[in-house]
């Protein structure tokens, strides 16, 4: 049973450029559509070349793909045994030997990865029956003396405009950007862009904890600031100053310098003993230790002068 195939479509193949299906003139293979094996014409008169094995039948475009039925020619032994190995599914491919017309690097007509112009317009010379197909050796070029360029393997020359082309420009930069994330260079564009949202979503909660960091450190501040008002050590009116005092050199160093400060004295607490057993509050002259009676009557003559009339019921001749 024939079975139809794929002889071209607008691809990337492996040697970086494509041909455009719409751009294929078929007009002078439909009159000789000859099918080859290996891109090989007979040349030499030997027993030992291979004939045409036959001929493309149902030759159309269908979308992008230029498609045809090889018919081979039985009455050949050759073109037989190739036949069976098509019949049986071991060769499956074809290639399209064209001649180039005209190509193009506009950026309209290219594709990610491609290093060569784009064939625009190109002439369908023969197909070919190949053992190895798809990028390899799906396609052959001709010159316009029809001398052919086997691309098999890379060989020969690409007779195309090598071209800058802007989309690999961008897979390179994609490429840096995945090696630069820590990815591999053959990452997805998807993969890039996951890497890339998990990062801000880091970023972000790096940011949120750094601002809980901070208004939990603006709450120690005030708590120790408040505690030392209490404390008596400053008055309320300097809490902004201990507060700035504290953001400048960190909570530490504020804490270490509130408990260095002491409480604030009132003027009278330094003529009263600290604790009852040593006077208290003074009602009368003896009830004053006799090592501070004196300090008594010099620094605070007007107590010295009251206890002193509770004592005795008289002021006292103060003398210096």
């Amino acid at each position: 049973m024939a079975k139809e195939v794929v002889i071209s479509n607008s691809s990337l193949n492996s040697y970086g450029f494509r041909v455009l299906t719409e751009g294929i003139d078929m007009t002078q293979y439909q009159r000789n559509p000859i099918v080859l094996w290996m891109h090989t014409r007979p040349f030499r008169g030997t027993t030992d070349e291979a004939l045409p094995l036959g001929t493309m039948q149902n030759l159309r475009i269908d979308g992008d793909k230029l498609i045809g039925t090889p018919v081979f020619d039985e009455s050949d032994e050759f073109a037989r045994k190739i036949k069976a190995k098509w019949d049986n599914g071991i060769l499956k491919m074809v290639s399209a030997g064209l001649e180039i017309i005209e190509q193009s690097a506009d950026p309209k007509v290219l594709v990610e990865g491609q290093r060569y112009a784009t064939v625009t317009r190109s002439k369908l010379i023969e197909v070919s029956i190949v053992d190895i197909g798809a990028n390899d050796d799906a396609i052959v070029l001709y010159n316009d003396k029809h001398d052919i360029i086997n691309l098999a393997q890379g060989k020969g020359e690409i007779f195309l405009t090598p071209i800058k082309n802007p989309l690999n420009t961008i897979e390179m930069e994609r490429k840096q950007i995945a090696l630069a994330l820590g990815l591999n260079e053959a990452a997805t564009e998807q993969e890039v862009l996951d890497t890339i949202a998990q990062l801000r979503k880091d970023a972000q909660d790096a940011v949120t904890l750094r601002q809980q960091a901070e208004q939990q450190r603006q709450e120690a501040i005030a708590t120790l600031v408040d505690k030392a008002v209490a404390e008596g050590k400053f008055t309320a009116d300097k809490k902004n100053h201990f507060v700035e005092l504290g953001n400048k050199v960190g909570l530490q160093s504020l804490k270490d310098t509130l408990e260095l400060m002491t409480p604030a004295q009132r003027p009278g607490s330094l003529i009263k003993p600290a604790n009852s057993s040593e006077g208290g509050d003074y009602k009368t002259l003896s009830e004053v230790p006799a090592d501070k009676l004196e300090a008594l009557r010099k620094e605070q003559p007007e107590q010295y002068k009251t206890l002193y009339k509770a004592e005795y019921g008289i002021e006292p001749a103060m003398k210096d």
